[in-house]
Order: C-alpha cells, then sequence, then structure tokens
C-alpha cells in the first residue's frame, strides 16, 4: 500500500505543477506588454574557442631571493659581526677546505626559440545588455543595442625543453678554532635566525663561473588576465507571438585585456632551481560582434533569455624579460543565458 501511495502521490505533483505551468502561461500571455521601449538584461555567460601562444627566447633572467643559491643560502646575522648562523646547504661536496662553496644560477638561454599552443575549456563570465527601440511597426522593431561583458580567463601551457644557464660560484669561509677549521654539521643542514648554531662568514668571495652548463626546463607559463568586452550596435527585434520573440544584431566591439603572464619553471643540472615570476599589462583589441537573442514572455515586464554571439577580437599580448603570451580572441564566440526587462 504504501508503494501505491507512493505512485499515486507523484502522479498527483506532476499533474499539479503540470497545471501550474498552464495556468503561468496563461497569466503571462494576458499581461504581456508589446508596447515596451527600452530593455535591459543580465545573465551568466560562457566562451568558447579562445586560444593562446606561449614564447621563450633569448636570454631569460632567474629570480631569486637575497642570500638563496642554488644549493643552500646565507643570510646576514643581526650582530653584524661579519658571521651568521642563517645558512644551510644541501651537499656534503660543497665543503672545500675551510670554505663553503655555494652556485648561483644568474640566467638561461633555450637552445631552441619555443612556441606553444594552448586551449581553453568553456570559460565562465557575465554580461550585460540594455537598448532602446528607434522604429517600431507591428511586430518589428529596429532599435540600438549596447552590452558589457566580464570574462576572466587562464590559460596555461607546459612543454618541457632544453636549455644553458649560466651563473656563478662563491666561497664563503668556515672559521677555526684552536684545532683547525670549524666541523660543519652533516648535510643537509638548515640553521635558523637565532645566534645558536655554528656560524659562517656572511659574504661570498667570487670563486668561479657558470657559462653554458646544459639544463632541463620544464614548469608551465599561464595568462591570468580578465577580458572586458564593449559592444553597441544596430538591431532588430520582433515578436513570434506573445510567447516568444527573437532580436539579432551587428555592429563594432572593443575588448580589454589586462593580468599577468606567469611562469613557474624548474631548471635542472647538478642542481634543481625554481624560478617563478610575472609580468603585468592591460592591452586593447579591436573587432565587431553579431548575435542573435531568442526570448520566453514570462510576464509582463520579464523575459528569460538564450544568446548567441561570435565576436572576433584581435590578439592581446602580454611579454617581457624573454617570455611572451599572447591571447588568440580572433575566433571567440559566447552563449549566455538569464533575464531581461522589456519597460
Amino acid at each position: 500500500m504504501a508503494s501505491i501511495y507512493s505512485t499515486h502521490s507523484r502522479a498527483g505533483r506532476c499533474v499539479f505543477c503540470v497545471a501550474g505551468l498552464a495556468l503561468f502561461a496563461w497569466s503571462a500571455r494576458g499581461q504581456y506588454d508589446p508596447d515596451w521601449a527600452r530593455h535591459f538584461r543580465i545573465g551568466a555567460m560562457v566562451g568558447l574557442n579562445i586560444k593562446a601562444d606561449f614564447k621563450m627566447s633569448g636570454m631569460l633572467q632567474i629570480n631569486r631571493a637575497p642570500g638563496v643559491y642554488d644549493d643552500g643560502y646565507v643570510h646576514p646575522s643581526q650582530n653584524a659581526n661579519g658571521y651568521t648562523a642563517n645558512w644551510g646547504y644541501d651537499s656534503p661536496a660543497q665543503v672545500t677546505g675551510n670554505s663553503l662553496m655555494m652556485q648561483e644560477t644568474t640566467s638561461l638561454t633555450p637552445t631552441a626559440s619555443t612556441t606553444t599552443k594552448a586551449d581553453a575549456a568553456p570559460l565562465p563570465g557575465f554580461d550585460l545588455g540594455y537598448g532602446g527601440n528607434l522604429w517600431y511597426w507591428n511586430r518589428v522593431r529596429i532599435g540600438w543595442d549596447f552590452g558589457f561583458g566580464f570574462l576572466p580567463i587562464n590559460i596555461a601551457a607546459n612543454e618541457p625543453t632544453s636549455a644553458a644557464v649560466n651563473g656563478s660560484v662563491f666561497s664563503f669561509g668556515i672559521p677555526s678554532g684552536p684545532d683547525g677549521p670549524v666541523v660543519l654539521p652533516t648535510a643537509p643542514y638548515h640553521g635558523g635566525s637565532s645566534l645558536v648554531g655554528p656560524q659562517i662568514l656572511d659574504t661570498g668571495v667570487l670563486a668561479g663561473l657558470i657559462n653554458g652548463t646544459p639544463a632541463k626546463l620544464t614548469g608551465s607559463q599561464t595568462l591570468d588576465v580578465m577580458l572586458y568586452t564593449l559592444r553597441l550596435g544596430p538591431s532588430i527585434y520582433w515578436d513570434f507571438n506573445r510567447y516568444l520573440g527573437m532580436s539579432v544584431g551587428v555592429g563594432p566591439a572593443l575588448g580589454i585585456v589586462s593580468g599577468d603572464l606567469k611562469y613557474n619553471e624548474t631548471i635542472t643540472t647538478a642542481t634543481v632551481v625554481q624560478n617563478e615570476g610575472k609580468i603585468s599589462k592591460t592591452d586593447l583589441v579591436y573587432g565587431w560582434y553579431a548575435n542573435a537573442t531568442l526570448l520566453c514572455h514570462l510576464v509582463k515586464h520579464g523575459d528569460i533569455y538564450i544568446s548567441g554571439q561570435y565576436m572576433p577580437l584581435g590578439n592581446a599580448t602580454i611579454s617581457g624579460q624573454g617570455r611572451q603570451g599572447t591571447l588568440k580572441l580572433n575566433g571567440a564566440a559566447y552563449i549566455s543565458a538569464g533575464v531581461n526587462w522589456p519597460f
């Protein structure tokens, strides 16, 4: 009996919902106002077919904090006596006599100019529109439409390549005691900022250069930007009936691309070096748009809509430090859906 009751209950709810929708549609038919002169809409948007190219060429600089080396660190002490306990090293091979050697990679050069292409997944965003009618005849309206779009874009590429690195080797003195140089803790060792622990000289002496050492470069480059679009052009609108209407429009478009080209790389030789940073820029791109919007009239001053838009714009480039990221918008398309208010 419980099963029969549950089945009847679900059927009753379905009938109630269908009846409610029918009543709502009949109410909408009675409330629809065909004399509206302006409209405003707001909705969610998805960006499609957005691509990017990434390039590296020439000599690329390594970003690192002061006192940090490929195989350790040496930070000056606050006591300013020329010695520090705030140091660390990775390998026992770095100890040579009464000196501790530290390697500092300062630049790398890809062995060949590299170009990596990447496609963005569908990107969620936000869309606004406002417009008005200039001429009205029967069910047809000719007017204008202004739109604004906001789309966060994140596209990353990762393609390993070979490189040659340059840098320097520095020697840090190990103080001597009555029985000779102080014995350092076994590597790997990482001291702290306190004065407790063995000390070494906090200033290094240039002991050699690194030129053209082969290395493997891995990691990612990422375009992390915001795309703001503005569009303005004529539009044609017509009502199929009291329930459905459609508009089409075409005109010029402007895009503002603002954000960063980020990189996070690993450089591998005998040591492993992490290198990360970003380059920021704002760029303008120009183009045109064509869209078609289908509207369903629900209440007197309320529609739901779905819109498709093709808006090819130019390429936006962020470059610097031997790196370049190009956002390619020449085939971009957008789908949006939301609420429209005719008034």
